[in-house]
């Protein structure tokens, strides 16, 4: 992807200026300056990072938004106008985006750096067929659906012995197209699993209790839109009948509390909730798969970013889960193991009340379908990079993450045995 320069020209002064793509943090502090940076943010040209949405945009709370050159000496000289504070978090974009998309090798056999590297779609598409050819007997692929674009939406089942009645662990990534370190950790789950069964005993006990299904694209339109065309899309890409408006939040379209406060009628909207529930083919054919495997599915896990949460429900209500201290110990206690060995901070707790109401949400939705370990991670960082994470980031993101998918899929089969009185008999 070729980086975008663009010149802008200070006519008062007759000097020209080389600027970049930008990403601010903005902190309004009243009322009104809430107002105003709610409508910079719902402007077309700018992408907000974070919240979420404009409607989430409150008093002395920072907020993240992404300003193409050609916009961004008007949008602080707005602010600065304003009186708002403000800052440059990133001051040239194009250079991480260039970073990213940078890639020396797209074979997975050459050597471990595949992974620490983000992949195009056809790289991991690449890298699905040769996992499963390379692991015949223990990798199975399954093709669950197609997205709005005809493109497949491959699980990769690890299913590493034959042990009668095994429960399985789904861990799906990329349900938004601009966060691409997670299906970066999808790919490093999946290695890591192949490489270290028999090698390292917390792997060995989840690997022999649960096989894992592995969805490392979840919405493959958007992902490869923001490697072609627009790095900072998040929705699908379905086209609307009612309006020009491109694509729908896959994780706004699930039917848990669906379309309520926290999600968008507007198909304008960064959190567009779709026409109705699972409107949308990829939402759909996640949500028919765990329907059909319920009963053997215990732990739901769904890969996000940035910010640095485990998160579990519900953020569809603020009402709390049945088992509600029990996700809380495990989150804890994986937060807990994070930060004692990568010294990094993560927040925890149910998501209405960590961050905000989010209805519609896939995680919400599987937890009422009956699996009752369902978290949703938000992986590195807290805003210096942002959607722009370095590749040189993705080994300590990928190895947190995987702490805290080892700590819970631990508790989830201890928790389980325990309540098994016949367990191995």
């Amino acid at each position: 992807m070729k980086a975008l320069l663009f010149l802008f020209v200070l006519v008062k002064t007759g000097r020209c200026l080389e600027t970049h793509d930008q990403v601010l943090s903005i902190t309004p502090e009243s009322p009104e300056q809430v107002e105003l940076v709610k409508n910079v943010s719902a402007r077309i040209e700018v992408a907000l990072w974070q919240p979420d949405s404009p409607q989430h945009i409150k008093e002395d709370t920072p907020v993240h938004l992404f300003v193409p050159a050609n916009s961004s000496e008007a949008v602080k000289d707005l602010l600065r106008g304003h009186g708002v504070t403000h800052r440059v978090l990133l001051a040239n974009a194009e250079e991480l985006i260039e970073m990213q998309t940078r890639n020396d090798s797209t074979n997975p056999r050459s050597s471990a750096s595949f992974y620490e590297r983000y992949h195009s779609l056809d790289d991991i598409y690449y890298w699905i067929n040769r996992t499963q050819q390379d692991n015949p007997s223990t990798v199975k692929l399954i093709l669950i659906g197609s997205s709005s674009e005809k493109r497949p939406l491959y699980v990769l089942k690890l299913s590493l012995n034959n042990r009668p009645n095994k429960k399985a662990l789904w861990l799906d990534c990329g349900i938004h197209a601009r966060e691409w370190i997670a299906p970066a950790f999808c790919l490093w789950f999946v290695r890591y699993s192949l490489a270290f069964y028999r090698q390292n005993p917390d792997m060995t006990r989840i690997l022999d209790n649960m096989d894992v299904y592995v969805l490392p694209v979840m919405n493959p339109d958007g992902y490869e839109y923001t490697w072609t065309t627009n790095r900072m899309w998040r929705k699908n890409r379905s086209i609307s009948r009612s309006s020009d408006c491109v694509g729908v939040d896959l994780n706004r379209n699930f039917d848990a509390n669906w379309c309520t406060e926290g999600a968008s009628d507007e198909p304008c909207s960064e959190i567009y909730c779709g026409a109705f529930p699972e409107s949308e083919p990829e939402s759909q054919a996640v949500a028919d798969y765990l329907r059909s495997h319920k009963d053997s599915v215990q732990l739901y896990l769904s890969i996000h970013s940035y910010s640095q949460m485990l998160l579990f429900p519900y953020s569809c209500t603020l009402d709390e889960a049945e088992n509600h201290k029990e996700l809380f110990e495990m989150a804890q206690e994986a937060a807990q193991k994070i930060r004692r060995y990568y010294q990094n901070a993560y927040k925890y707790g149910a998501g209405a009340k960590t961050i905000y109401l989010s209805p519609g949400g896939s995680d919400d939705w599987a937890y009422n379908l009956g699996i009752k370990y369902s978290f949703t991670f938000e992986l590195q960082d807290r805003g210096r990079y942002g959607f722009l994470l370095p590749p040189s980031h993705i080994p300590t993101a990928c190895n947190e993450a995987l702490i805290a998918v080892k700590t819970i899929a631990l508790k989830v089969i201890e928790n389980t045995q325990a309540a098994s009185p016949h367990h191995g008999i």
